[in-house]
């Protein structure tokens, strides 16, 4: 993929506070319009147009953007990998990261690079928005600004943010936490298990509490995805049909099975057997509930207890965003029978132990 590198003169170097690393991919942040009212991606070598507020931050900031940007529906794991890339190709040279990504599958993104950067120390924050920067109410301005002043906020010579997070409406997400609620309105996503990192007032108030406490270390970039997974709904009347279509796919390694409530299923002879079947013959299944809130306790009620006697893994309060990514790279990384070992563990602070 090619990639094409701004340097943006906010501050001449001397005087920045932090180096900052933008990484665009595209998405609706980064639109205007032509001369004849078309939307077109912007050259972020006139940002400072758009935002001449960024001189203010006293940043030392460069820009690689995707030569081709994408709509983030488009996204996939090649994507993340360039994203985890050029993190690890410039990690030592900034301070901090904001990657400028569509609203669509931004938590699938976010969820990912949590996983793919082990040993991260500084922030990855991303950010988009809901109106393009060329339109007069867009929601782009302020989104980047705090973005990156988030990304270069230090204490005590120490970056205040260690993990990948979601800057969007005035909230800082832990990014393998979030979801996307949103499409008509500027609070975009919500994590509705785990409580803001920060919220954006007239000053930025920091929740350390529930922050990663990530000691320094060295950054390790882990990009071997496995796709061949599946995301299986229940939902009342489904058949037995669909569910053996699924779990029959051939290659499938994984399947995220969205239950109900607390990680319950009917229990129906047929689909107990099905999923049996496709425990036996290696495929990994993880439970994941429905709700926005709240966790799988498999075995809590008769509805789960079969469930957890066949084999299906407990998911605890992941996002499914964050168990899909989660169990493309381990699968990926370390095969399934590590992966099967690790996906009920809290590798990047995406669920609750």
């Amino acid at each position: 993929m090619n990639l094409k590198k701004i340097s943006i003169n906010a501050a001449l170097p001397e005087k920045a506070r932090s180096r900052i690393l933008i990484i665009y991919t595209g998405g609706t942040f980064g639109m205007t319009y032509d001369k004849d009212g078309v939307l077109i991606p912007f050259d972020f070598a006139s940002i400072l147009e758009h935002l001449p507020t960024l001189k203010n931050l006293s940043l030392e900031i460069t820009v690689v953007s995707f030569e081709m940007p994408i709509d983030s529906s488009n996204i996939n794991p090649g994507h993340w990998q360039v994203i985890g890339e050029v993190i690890k190709d410039n990690y030592d040279q900034h301070d901090g990261f904001v990657v400028l990504h569509g609203t669509d599958t931004m938590a699938f993104t976010a969820s990912a690079l949590s996983f793919m950067l082990e040993g991260l120390h500084k922030p990855v924050i991303f950010t988009g928005a809901q109106l393009p920067i060329s339109e007069p109410r867009s929601d782009a301005r302020e989104n980047l600004i705090t973005s990156l002043d988030i990304a270069s906020a230090r204490r005590n010579g120490e970056p205040l943010v260690n993990e990948v997070c979601i800057y969007f409406d005035y909230v800082l997400l832990r990014g393998n936490r979030s979801k996307k609620v949103e499409s008509m309105q500027f609070d975009a996503f919500n994590s509705g298990n785990y409580p803001p990192l920060a919220k954006a007032g007239v000053k930025i108030d920091y929740n350390f509490s529930a922050m990663a406490v990530v000691p320094s270390s060295s950054l390790t970039l882990r990009k071997s995805f496995e796709t061949n997974i599946s995301i299986l709904k229940l939902f009342p009347g489904i058949s037995q049909e669909i569910v053996h279509a699924i779990l029959s796919i051939p290659g499938l390694k994984a399947v995220v099975m969205e239950t109900y409530g607390s990680g319950n299923a009917p229990t129906l002879p047929w689909l107990t057997e099905e999923l049996k079947r496709a425990i036996e013959n290696g495929v990994i299944i993880l439970n994941i509930s429905q709700c926005p809130g709240g966790r799988v306790l498999q075995g809590r009620y008769e509805t789960s207890k079969k469930l957890q006697q066949i084999g299906v893994i407990g998911g605890a309060d992941m996002t499914t965003e964050a168990a899909v990514t989660k169990l493309m790279l381990l699968i990926g990384e370390y095969g399934p029978d590590r992966a099967r070992e690790l996906v009920g563990l809290s590798l990047a602070g995406e669920l609750t132990a």
